[in-house]
């Protein structure tokens, strides 16, 4: 179609809409053809004008009595309305006159979606994906989907949304959903999967590389994150959040200069942010610049007062100057404002533990391991705080730990309990055991106890 009849069609529609209008306020609606009419109620649906969309649609129930697609229409305006159960009573005998009219179906669908009932709406939208064509069934799929999330039958949304990335391998909003899905679902390497699939077809959407590195990201492959993070940035190198969650994954890996880089250029692109203030700090409190890193936290708090993140950073920074007492009072703030943050706790029963607040110190590391008994790096602080403090409660608390907790790394300080205690031939056993069991983890014994590696009988079991 040429410029200048769409021009000429638009006119038409908004002379007819201004001339109904004028009617509608005369009360003096004259006749319409069915085709102008069924434009005008599109043109008041589409601009959430309800109450003239239902107007307009009963003009055309009286003057087209068989033309069902009218009482369709006005069900949609009742139920933008908020009329849902008398939109339910219009449709109910056009569904058993034609039960397959997907106009019917869809707005049956959408109206038991209004209604929350979940049920009655995937059996409409079921329906209406049966007999939709392909090119007409992107949207189907995703409300479907989005049904079926919210009875949280993830198992069933993927099938669908699967289905919906074979009809269209461009639909980008079916690959969102169909990823939140299986993070749901914790099936990482299956979102890899249907990502990467649907990068080999759509190399240059810089959207799904950003998704993929967030779910390496998710599965701690942050190697890999990055890699993806900077493809998406190939392609659109204004993409802040490529830039910032690449700056996450390079502070993880202990890349901090260059997370220093991804972080300044997203300020570069939005401006000030406190987050990204924050994680600057933490980059330079690695770098042991302490004075600039604690500039960065303090502008992070100027624009966010409430950000626990970088009031911990504060108080960090007070216990690497050797001042922890004064650290106290940071690190307690950001207790406040996130008591559930277990590493908070951590970070506050090392501080209180520097600053000789020894039974402080303990109730902190209980604390932590209560809201996370995963807590490794805790679990190991709170092992050397009982050797160098309550040496006798280390062993009572490690194997009720193990009696409690499915951890395979508590069973390291229990073999080095074993071999300072004399019981080398129990130790060695619990070794060899625990080498067959998951060598990679029991190895990280020599890092736990360096004083380790110069027993040779042990290395030579780790070899």
């Amino acid at each position: 179609m040429f410029d200048w009849e769409d021009e000429n069609q638009e006119n038409r529609l908004n002379d007819d809409i201004a001339r109904f209008e004028k009617q509608l306020a005369d009360n003096s609606i004259g006749f319409y053809d069915s085709d102008t009419l069924e434009g005008i109620i599109d043109h008041f649906l589409i601009n959430g004008a309800y109450s003239k969309a239902e107007s307009a649609a009963e003009i055309g129930c009286q003057q087209y009595p068989f033309y069902t697609l009218f009482s369709i229409r006005k069900a949609q305006a009742m139920s933008g309305s908020g009329k849902l159960k008398e939109a339910l009573n219009i449709l109910e005998p056009i569904e058993r006159i034609d039960p397959t009219s997907i106009d019917m179906l869809l707005t049956k669908a959408t109206i038991f979606s209004q209604l929350r009932d979940n049920k009655n709406a995937i059996k409409y939208f079921r329906a209406a994906l049966e007999l939709a064509d392909e090119e007409d069934s992107d949207e189907i799929y995703l409300d479907l989907a989005n049904e079926l999330e919210q009875i949280r039958d993830y198992k069933g949304a993927v099938e669908v949304l699967e289905s919906a990335m074979i009809a269209n391998p461009q639909n980008e909003g079916a690959l969102y959903e169909l990823a939140f899905c299986l993070d749901q679902l914790g099936d990482m390497d299956k979102a890899i999967e249907s990502y990467t699939r649907f990068i080999d077809d759509n190399p240059y959407s810089f959207t799904a590389w950003y998704n993929l590195g967030n779910t390496y990201t998710k599965c701690e492959k942050f190697a890999e994150a990055i890699t993806a993070y900077e493809y998406s940035l190939v392609i659109n190198e204004r993409f802040s959040p490529s830039y910032f969650n690449m700056g996450n994954a390079q502070l993880t890996l202990e890349q901090y200069q260059e997370s220093i880089e991804s972080f300044n250029k997203c300020l570069e692109i939005d401006g000030d942010d406190p987050l990204t203030f924050c994680y600057l700090g933490e980059a330079y409190e690695h770098l042991e610049q302490l004075e600039l890193s604690w500039d960065f936290y303090q502008k992070s708090l100027n624009m966010a007062p409430n950000l626990a993140e970088a009031w911990l950073g504060l108080g960090i920074i007070k216990d690497l100057q050797g001042k922890p007492k004064e650290s106290l009072t940071y690190i307690e703030r950001a207790i406040e404002l996130e008591p559930k943050m277990d590493g908070y706790f951590h970070v506050y029963a090392g501080a209180l533990e520097n600053a000789g607040l020894i039974e402080e110190a303990e109730n902190a590391y209980i604390k932590c391991l209560e809201l996370d008994a995963g807590n490794e790096d805790a679990f190991f602080d709170y092992v050397d705080y009982l050797l160098d403090h309550k040496p006798t409660l280390v062993r009572p608390f490690v194997e009720d730990f193990l009696n409690k907790n499915n951890y395979f790394f508590a069973v390291l300080p229990l073999i080095y309990l074993n071999i300072i205690s004399g019981r080398e031939n129990d130790a060695r056993l619990l070794f060899v055991e625990s080498i067959h069991a998951n060598r990679e983890k029991t190895i990280e014994i020599f890092d736990r106890y360096p004083d380790l590696k110069n027993n040779q009988g042990f290395v030579d079991l780790s070899n």
